[in-house]
C-alpha cells in the first residue's frame, strides 16, 4: 500500500509533455492515444452522452493530479433561433474555466487540440438510406470543423491534430478540409496532410485516413518543414519504429468463443448470434478468400439471391467481401461499426474452428486498444460496435500527437485562458 501511494504521488506531481482537449472525444480512443503519449488530456468533448461512461472509466490521467477528464456533453454549434440544442456559448466557459486551472498545474506544458470530426458526413452511405432528420444532422454536421477553427482562434493552442476518414477532400464534400487547413494556415500555423495507413503505425489493421497537423508558426521547429518556402509541416507516412502487425498476432491471445457467446470473464469478447445458414456459410469459408465459395458447398448453392441478379446483371462478381474470414498473416480490413457482422465485411474469423464473426473484443483490439478498455455497458453489442468502429485508433493518436509535440523548438508559452 505504501508503495502505491509513493507511486500515485510522484505521477501526481510528474509535469506532462503537452496538456489536451479532445473535440468529438466519443469513447475516448483519441484521448487514450493522448495520455500513452505523455499528455494530461483536460476534457473530452461530445454531445453523445452514451459515450460518458466509457470515455470516463478508461482514461484517467497519470500525470499531475492524475484525474479523469472531464466529459463536457454539449453541442459545438452556437445557438439560434432555428438551431436551440446549439450550446458553444456554455461551452466556451466551460474550457476557459478548465484550460486555465490546469495551465496554473503545468504552466510550460503546450496545449494541444485534438479535432477528429464525425466521419459520417463524409462516408459513401446513400443520403436515400437516411430519414429526413438524419439527413439535416449529416448537413450540419459537415460543418463541424468550421465551428471548431472557432476554438482554435480564441484559445491559441500550440498544436492541433485532426484525423477523419480519407476521402473527406473529395469535392463533392464541398471543400470542408482544405477550408479547415486555409483557416488554420490563417491563423497563423504552419499545416501539413497526408493520407496514411494505419498499419504503418503500429494498428493491426488497414484502415486510410487523412491526417491533418499544424503547429504555430513562432513555435515551428525548421527541420520539419515540408518546403523549402516554409509553407508546409512535414507528415510522416509511417511509424519507423512500428511493426506491421497481423490479425493473428493482434488477437491469438484471445480464447474461443461460439457466435452469440460473451465471454465470462473478459469484457466485451462477444461475438454476434449467427443464424443457420451464416453458420453454414462460414464453415465453407477459407481465411482470406472471397465469397466465391458460396455457390458451391456441402449444402448448394449459398449466395444471396439479389447477389446472384446483380452479379448477372454487371457481369462481374459484387459484394466480395461479405461473409468471408480475416486473412491470419495480414493487418485487418477497416474496423467499421458494423465489425461485429459478417453481411457487412470480410469479419469472420480467421480461425476456421469458430463460427462466428470477430468479437467486439476482437474489434477493439484491432482497433490498438488495449484489452483493459472496457466499452459500456458491457451487455449491448450494436451500440459497442458503433463506438469501437467510430474511433480513432489509439497509436496512431499517440504517434502524432508526440510527434507535433516534437515540432516545437522551445517551451510554449501559457496561453490566456
Amino acid at each position: 500500500m505504501a508503495g502505491d501511494a509513493a507511486a500515485t504521488e510522484q505521477a501526481r506531481v510528474s509535469m506532462p509533455d503537452f496538456l489536451a482537449v479532445d473535440f468529438f472525444c466519443g469513447a475516448g480512443g483519441t484521448t487514450r492515444g493522448l495520455i500513452d503519449a505523455q499528455g494530461y488530456v483536460i476534457a473530452g468533448v461530445d454531445k453523445d452522452d452514451r459515450c460518458r461512461d466509457t470515455y470516463i472509466r478508461n482514461n484517467s490521467n497519470q500525470k499531475l493530479d492524475c484525474e479523469e477528464p472531464a466529459f463536457l456533453n454539449r453541442d459545438i454549434f452556437p445557438r439560434t433561433g432555428a438551431y436551440r440544442d446549439g450550446e458553444q456559448g456554455r461551452l466556451y466557459k466551460d474550457l476557459i474555466e478548465l484550460i486555465a486551472a490546469k495551465r496554473r498545474l503545468a504552466p510550460e506544458a503546450p496545449l494541444l487540440f485534438a479535432i477528429c470530426a464525425p466521419c459520417q458526413p463524409f462516408t459513401k452511405l446513400s443520403r436515400k438510406e437516411l430519414s429526413d432528420e438524419r439527413k439535416q444532422g449529416r448537413e450540419r454536421d459537415s460543418g463541424l470543423l468550421r465551428q471548431a477553427v472557432k476554438f482554435v482562434r480564441r484559445f491559441k493552442p500550440e498544436v492541433v491534430l485532426s484525423e477523419n476518414v480519407a476521402g473527406i477532400r473529395d469535392p463533392r464534400y464541398g471543400g470542408v478540409w482544405d477550408d479547415f487547413k486555409r483557416s488554420l494556415d490563417n491563423l497563423g500555423y504552419v499545416t501539413g496532410t497526408k493520407t496514411v495507413c494505419t498499419s504503418k503505425f503500429g494498428v493491426p489493421q488497414f484502415r486510410k485516413r487523412s491526417i491533418l497537423v499544424a503547429v504555430r508558426r513562432d513555435l515551428m521547429k525548421e527541420e520539419r518543414f515540408a518546403d523549402l518556402a516554409q509553407t508546409e509541416l512535414l507528415v510522416p507516412l509511417s511509424d519507423a519504429n512500428a511493426v506491421v502487425k497481423s490479425v493473428k498476432e493482434a488477437i491469438a491471445h484471445l480464447p474461443p468463443i461460439a457466435a452469440g457467446e460473451l465471454h465470462k470473464t473478459i469484457p466485451n469478447h462477444r461475438a454476434r448470434t449467427l443464424s443457420e445458414v451464416n453458420l453454414k456459410r462460414l464453415a465453407s469459408a477459407k481465411p482470406g478468400q472471397s465469397n466465391a465459395y458460396m455457390s458451391d458447398t456441402m449444402d448448394g448453392d449459398l449466395s444471396l439471391g439479389c447477389h446472384r441478379r446483380v452479379n448477372e446483371r454487371v457481369g462481374v462478381r459484387c459484394f466480395t467481401d461479405v461473409y468471408t474470414r480475416m486473412s491470419p498473416d495480414r493487418p485487418s480490413p477497416t474496423i467499421t461499426t458494423k465489425c461485429h457482422s459478417i453481411s457487412n465485411g470480410r469479419f469472420g474469423h480467421y480461425d476456421t474452428s469458430q463460427l462466428r464473426g470477430i468479437s467486439l473484443r476482437e474489434a477493439a483490439v484491432l482497433q490498438s486498444f488495449p484489452d483493459d478498455y472496457v466499452f459500456h455497458p458491457k451487455d449491448r453489442v450494436d451500440s459497442v460496435a458503433r463506438m469501437i468502429g467510430n474511433a480513432v485508433p489509439p497509436k496512431l493518436a499517440q504517434f502524432f500527437a508526440a510527434y507535433l509535440v516534437g515540432s516545437i523548438k522551445h517551451e510554449a508559452q501559457p496561453v490566456d485562458g
